[in-house]
């Protein structure tokens, strides 16, 4: 079964602080423990929130938002890696995206690069790597609605822009952890709207939310042991 961790966001990467050199080696440890038994599939980390940007749709019609902001809608339905060549591209494929959902509430954010975390000297004009988040439970969508975002998923991963795709399951379904100082509050879904924007991701490949819930609670522990996570199975699994 697939999982989808998701931690919210902290006051250290809202400011743009770096994490230090003793937490990115434990991380690095971890991710490559799990990858070599083939349960961590995927992850990234995403920075403040004056880099991403929010999109709103009504109708078909899109606004953006495009500074630093607070949350207020944040529990996914969907996430869209992409790559483009700067934000711009990535907004017109959002801005697509969300015209053919109608009515939707987009985030789109730039995934923490090496060179973020200081690992690296930036390279010239690296490629872009983006999380497009889809906001709200997952709701019905038409037959013509569903033939529409697969020719535009396709067309996406023509033009080598998609590189994952993932839906999840309703809150239902999940798992809510809440961690002080490494001990763990765990809420049964449906969730109420977090007002606390997404920090990071981790898609896991695991036997059961149980086992999910255990490695959840080894990559809080990485993160300081407070703070607060969603697990969410993706759709059509478990």
């Amino acid at each position: 079964m697939r999982f989808l961790t998701m931690h919210r966001h902290d006051p250290h990467t809202e400011a743009g602080e770096p994490p230090p050199p003793e937490l990115i080696a434990k991380m690095g440890a971890f991710i490559g423990e799990h990858a070599a038994r083939g349960e961590f599939l995927d992850g990234a980390g995403l920075g403040r929130s004056a880099a991403r940007t929010r999109l709103v749709f009504r109708d078909g019609e899109g606004t953006v938002e495009r500074m630093a902001f607070r949350g207020h809608n944040e529990l996914p339905s969907a996430v869209l890696k992409l790559t483009v060549k700067d934000r711009e591209q990535g907004l017109d494929w959002a801005r697509r995206y969300g015209k053919l959902l109608g009515d939707a509430e987009l985030e789109l954010s730039p995934v923490n690069e090496p060179w973020d975390l200081g690992l690296m000297p930036r390279p010239e004009n690296p490629p872009l790597h983006l999380l497009l988040i889809e906001k709200g439970e997952p709701g019905a969508r038409t037959p013509k609605q569903k033939a529409d975002l697969t020719r535009l998923k396709k067309e996406m991963a023509d033009a080598g822009v998609l590189e994952g795709d993932i839906l999840l399951a309703p809150s239902a379904k999940g798992k809510r952890l809440v961690f002080r100082d490494h001990k763990v509050t765990i809420s049964d879904g449906p969730f109420s709207e977090s007002k606390e924007l997404i920090g990071g991701f981790a898609l896991m490949e695991l036997d059961s939310i149980d086992a999910a819930i255990a490695m959840a609670t080894r990559y809080a522990d990485i993160l300081g042991g407070t703070l607060e996570m969603d697990l969410r199975p993706v759709a059509g699994e478990g």
